[in-house]
């Protein structure tokens, strides 16, 4: 049996519980948000994006 959750709702689901359980202060998490947002149109993006895919392709035990 699978179950297949959108990105979004999973992201949505780990932010709000890591949010209500670390209580984080609200500063850090605009300045986290704010961040990414605004790297995601730099020349940092493909580095960002390639980091990700491995950490995803190590935790999925993926190869290419």
């Amino acid at each position: 049996m699978n179950v297949e959750l959108p990105l979004i709702v999973l992201v949505a689901l780990v932010g709000y519980f890591g949010i209500k359980l670390m209580r984080p202060p609200t500063w850090l998490i605009v300045v986290l948000l704010l961040g990414g947002f605004l790297l995601a149109d730099t020349i940092l993006a493909p580095a960002i994006e390639s980091g990700t895919r491995t950490g995803v392709d190590m935790v999925n035990d993926t190869t290419k």
